[in-house]
């Protein structure tokens, strides 16, 4: 009896240790969890086409990339069946390089230059960082969607990023008339466009949520570097596109100026002849008034100013009928 009552105090210790006490997890702060029993996700209501970042997409895209909600489990110490699995992961934020391949280390220079082609076909080096991190939102996408679900977002990223320098053209001013044909290189328009070449960035990849469960915060272009080969040659141009810019500039000052010096003279001329029109206006005024004030008034008023003129003159000249 003491030996069969062993067995069964080690059965259920073993028991107890096995399936109980094993079966606490916990899950840190910066970690989430989805649960799965026999391989299948808890789900919830509705898809991650139903995320406001899948509007983005094209009816196509959605129907392609229409994964199920998951219950996500949040931080704390947590219990699970022996046949339930936990699947973790972190929703930290990461800062790669831009030119970081997954996949292939050593691709793009060591993950350090990415290569791309401007609209001219001017090979640049581009370089700089992206943050990105794992969205709570699209959890299903992250952990069961796709098998390196971070390798496919570098590669969109560098895919959207590339076409977007091949076919980059900086908007002319209208101010700046022959000098758009001077300028002519693209890389030029786009070192001076770099904050709107990276808000595009931001705004094309804000679909990776609904695409791989991945969230990009932000892409930081810093350096657009041509081939050293034509690196004095674009140095030469950047050079006369300067003076050119340069010479336009003071043209343009100093015909503003004359058109301000023309504008003040014709405002003064102006004032003068107004000046000179004013006393006229008011006698006009004044003889209209005393005309109409009854029928021998202008007669009288006249005869008078006449002979106040007579009195002042020291000769005086009449007709003789």
């Amino acid at each position: 009896m003491d030996v069969f009552g062993g067995m069964i105090f080690g059965f259920v210790a073993w028991f107890l240790v096995r399936y109980l006490v094993a079966g606490i997890y916990t899950i840190n702060p910066n970690q989430r969890a989805v649960l799965t029993s026999f391989g299948r996700a808890d789900r919830l209501a509705g898809t991650s086409a139903d995320l406001p970042e899948a509007q983005a997409l094209t009816e196509e895209e959605r129907q392609r990339y229409r994964y199920p909600q998951v219950r996500v489990i949040g931080p704390g110490m947590h219990w699970k069946w022996p046949w339930e699995k936990v699947h973790k992961v972190s929703i930290a934020t990461e800062t790669v390089s831009m030119a970081w391949d997954p996949e292939s280390p050593q691709a793009n220079r060591g993950g350090t230059v990415l290569d791309a082609v401007t609209r001219d076909q001017l090979n640049v080096g581009l370089s700089g960082q992206i943050r990105y991190r794992v969205a709570e939102s699209n959890l299903y996408a992250c952990l069961f969607g796709v098998k390196n679900p971070i390798a496919h977002v570098m590669g969109y990223f560098v895919s959207v990023l590339r076409q977007r320098i091949a076919s980059f053209e900086a908007p002319r001013a209208a101010s700046e008339g022959g000098l758009a044909a001077v300028s002519g290189v693209s890389i030029n328009d786009i070192r001076k466009n770099m904050r709107d070449l990276n808000e595009h960035m931001d705004r094309e990849c804000r679909s990776s949520v609904a695409r791989y469960g991945i969230v990009l915060d932000a892409s930081l272009i810093t350096e657009i570097d041509p081939p050293p080969e034509v690196e004095s040659a674009l140095a030469a141009i950047n050079t006369a596109h300067n003076q050119i810019s340069s010479e336009i500039s003071l043209a343009q000052a100093a015909s503003d100026q004359k058109i301000v010096q023309s504008r003040r003279a014709v405002e003064i001329e102006t004032l003068k002849a107004q000046a000179e029109v004013e006393p006229l206006v008011a006698m006009a005024d004044q003889l209209t008034a005393l005309k109409s004030s009854g029928k021998g008034v202008l007669p009288v008023y006249l005869r008078n100013l006449r002979l106040g003129l007579w009195a002042r003159a020291k000769n005086l000249i009449a007709e003789v009928k």
